[in-house]
């Protein structure tokens, strides 16, 4: 066990940069489940991935702005295919993000399929480096969630698909350059999945819950076992999300509701 890993000025960051991903994963998990299209975080996520694998190849800088905007132009354009694909072949929509999935993700491969440091890029891609993120992409990333959470509480209609697609791929696109598909992924779908049969219907604040007391603890873990923190943040918030849909349920019909 490493005390000295609990070092505020590393973890911090990172807490913060898994706080602003639950701020806007939440309610889009949510939206997700309802919908019924659980893998689409992982089809756009994959498809904004093959943008930054694209410019990079081309010789782009990996953090600067023109791969930022190829990564969000990939995961819009996939959005709108995507939208398109559920007014058309609704039937077939989970089918069809399957191969979104499967054809972002070999494109990659393809792509890095000569470069002696594609497996890294991969991994990076995949599992992410969430200790190593900046304040400068942390701000600039919640000034993007700020506008993206406005136009979704904002509007009071009910949110529509395309508003849904744009909103989410935008999302996705930041997120994944901070954490990585998997955790990604994990954020989006694990709270809301948590509380699907919650008697309030889960609340977000009940999956904001969820969301900050995995990244919690599975930063601490971490960093007192010296573990990579990507992985160890998708177990930390299958964990709290089981316990959490554990007392779900438990308090889903209490002695007093099933008399009322």
């Amino acid at each position: 066990m490493n005390l000295d890993g609990l070092d505020i000025s590393i973890l911090g960051p990172a807490f913060v940069a898994g706080l602003l991903v639950v701020s806007t994963h939440v309610p889009l998990g949510r939206e997700v489940l309802a919908r019924g299209i659980i893998f689409i975080d992982l089809a756009i996520a994959q498809i904004a991935g093959l943008g930054v694998v694209a410019a990079d190849s081309a010789g782009w800088d990996a953090h600067g702005l023109g791969v930022q905007v190829v990564a969000a132009a990939s995961a819009l354009a996939g959005a709108l295919v995507l939208h398109w694909t559920e007014r058309r072949w609704g039937e077939s929509q989970e089918a069809l993000i399957g191969v979104a999935f499967v054809l972002a993700a070999t494109g990659g491969i393809l792509l890095l399929a000569n470069n002696p440091h594609g497996g890294e890029h991969l991994k990076d891609l995949l599992a992410g480096q969430i200790l190593w993120v900046g304040w400068p992409q942390i701000g600039s990333t919640a000034i993007l969630y700020a506008a993206l959470l406005a136009v979704w509480f904002g509007l009071r209609k009910p949110v529509g698909r395309l508003r849904f697609y744009l909103v989410f791929a935008l999302a996705v696109t930041a997120s994944v350059q901070l954490l990585g598909v998997y955790l990604v992924f994990a954020s989006l779908i694990l709270p809301a999945l948590a509380l699907r049969r919650h008697r309030s219907g889960g609340s977000l604040g009940h999956g904001y819950l969820i969301g900050v007391t995995g990244y919690a603890l599975g930063l601490v873990l971490s960093a007192l076992f010296d573990v990579p923190s990507g992985p160890v943040l998708v177990w930390a918030l299958a964990a709290t999300s089981l316990m959490a849909g554990w007392l779900a349920r438990g308090r889903r019909t209490t002695p007093l509701e099933a008399r009322a």
